[in-house]
């Protein structure tokens, strides 16, 4: 499933539905398109003071909202989502039943207010603009459904995560002991299980120990995805909530399917929850599973190690995931400090001449007698595919079909210094990539899956669609599908993490010149 970024940039258009800012609006505002900023609205603050609310008029969609002095130095953007009542204005709300709940009556405030956003950028100085803010998760007063009326569905589709299963259970256990609904059932298979009729009921007994367990409980695949046909079926199933757990392609998909909802006028929530073990997903903090495989990488760096110290010149090569991020390479390798060398995606590296792969790995062998490396997957690639003449292939989510770095480098090496440099080498490969995605997820990305799947479940009640959920800095938001999708996060070679990176292994950071990029002297 190839699905362009373009495809989803429609989300990025205004949007309305009930809601205030009693602090940042002033007595008179005057509201003006700005440079025909596409898909914004600024509104200018003409030096006078907040009034206790400001309320958006029905008929008057705003998002982002950018509220500003003449100065531009307090302005504020608030990068919204959609909701049901932006084409459904007559939709009726209701009081929110989670009031009622046992478990929640010791909650000071159980509501969040229609006031809080959260600040995608924090740190700030003193005379910087106020930035982009995010529509806060959480429950709210009035709901969009009644409970018994709600007929939700959960899919889940792409490749394995720890963490699948526990985003499943805390979505029925979220519906059903916070919201009281019964009816929800679990698409099988992917997006093509919606058209397959592949399907099966889900309550809190069936989805109870499912946490435990690795994979997803749903079964997955990939592409399938016919927007047509999938809306057909959601209709005729009556279904009005659907949960969507995946990576990038999945979420430019699920902004496909509310596109559909909306011009078909049907009211239904599209919810997405981002899925990536890579952690290349943009604004959010980090990604669920991501905790997990950073710890069970450990397990194989450290086999690794004990396997290059128990010779003579033992290079051990540990290939870890990371398509086009090197989050879960850097972090292991910081985590472990055993590792001498790591190579991600985002950062080229050379092999022959000064300051080279070689160079580095002659040394370190001789000051210490033994060294590990760990390289993502996507490392290396321009130079692996130079030398094969590979085709640039595709699997079934359009993504770009990886060469195996991990032999490729290792072969390398050995015949570098069974060649050239007359050494006998000891090589260990190991790659634990399908057992680290397909363990169950640890303490703290389960804490994480739960309050993914209840902010989801709270924004989908709240009439909130077409929008995916995650934290930003440690707050947990709504955000616009467009805005998760639009890049992928990877890693910021002149950040202090990667600094910290160099400075723990010691390895060279193959950017000291052009000549030492090149591939031969």
């Amino acid at each position: 499933m190839d699905l362009s970024s373009s495809s989803c940039a429609s989300l990025s258009k205004t949007y309305h539905h009930p809601f205030s800012l009693s602090l940042l609006h002033p007595n008179s505002l005057q509201l003006l398109r700005s440079h025909h900023l596409p898909h914004r609205r600024t509104l200018f603050l003409r030096n006078s003071p907040p009034p206790s609310s400001f309320s958006r008029q029905n008929n008057l969609p705003l998002t982002p909202v950018r509220v500003s002095n003449q100065s531009q130095n307090d302005s504020f953007v608030l990068e919204d989502v959609p909701h049901l009542t932006n084409f459904l204005p007559d939709l009726p709300s209701y009081p929110n039943p989670l009031q009622e709940r046992q478990a929640y009556s010791i909650v000071k405030n159980t509501f969040v207010s229609p006031e809080d956003v959260v600040a995608q950028t924090i740190v700030i100085q003193k005379d910087s603009p106020r930035g982009i803010h995010f529509r806060r998760a959480g429950p709210r007063e009035k709901v969009y459904f009644k409970p018994e009326e709600v007929r939700a569905c959960i899919v889940t589709c792409g490749g394995l995560c720890p963490g699948i299963n526990t985003v499943i259970r805390e979505i029925v256990c979220g519906l059903k002991n916070m919201y009281g609904v019964e009816d929800i059932l679990g698409i099988e298979e992917g997006y093509k299980g919606f058209y397959s009729k592949n399907t099966k009921r889900l309550t809190t007994k069936v989805v109870n120990d499912i946490h435990k367990l690795g994979g997803t409980f749903l079964r997955t695949s990939r592409g399938g995805h016919d927007t047509q046909k999938i809306v057909d079926n959601i209709e005729d199933r009556g279904i009005n909530q659907v949960y969507i757990i995946g990576g990038d392609g999945t979420q430019k998909g699920a902004a496909l399917i509310y596109e559909e909802v909306e011009k078909r006028r049907l009211q239904v929530a599209v919810a997405g929850i981002p899925k990536t073990i890579d952690n290349d997903i943009a604004v959010i903090d980090k990604s669920f599973g991501f905790d997990t495989a950073v710890e069970e990488a450990q397990r194989a760096i450290n086999a690794a190690h004990v396997e290059v110290n128990s010779v003579e010149n033992g290079i051990g090569i540990v290939k870890l995931m990371g398509r086009y991020s090197g989050f879960i390479a850097m972090y292991a390798t910081l985590a472990s400090r055993d590792v001498d060398c790591c190579l991600i995606p985002e950062s080229p590296f050379y092999l022959e001449g000064r300051g080279g792969l070689f160079e580095f790995i002659e040394q370190r062998l001789k000051e210490n007698g033994h060294l590990v490396i760990v390289v993502a997957e996507g490392a290396g690639q321009e130079y692996i595919a130079s030398e094969v003449h590979a085709v640039n292939e595709k699997d079934a989510s359009g993504n770009k079909l990886l060469l195996d770095v991990g032999p490729w480098l290792s072969h390398k090496i050995k015949d570098h210094f069974t060649k050239f440099s007359k050494m006998a080498v000891n090589m260990k490969y190991i790659d634990p990539t399908y057992m680290i995605r397909a363990i169950p997820s640890n303490a703290s990305d389960n804490i994480y899956c739960t309050l993914l799947a209840h902010s989801s479940v709270h924004g989908a009640m709240a009439g909130y669609s077409g929008f995916t959920v995650g934290p930003v800095n440690s707050r947990h938001a709504y955000l616009p599908i467009a805005r998760v999708t639009e890049r992928p996060n990877t890693v910021k070679l002149t950040d202090r993490m990667w600094a910290r990176l160099l400075e723990s292994t010691n390895q060279p950071s193959f950017v000291a010149s052009d000549q030492q990029r090149v591939d031969k002297e």
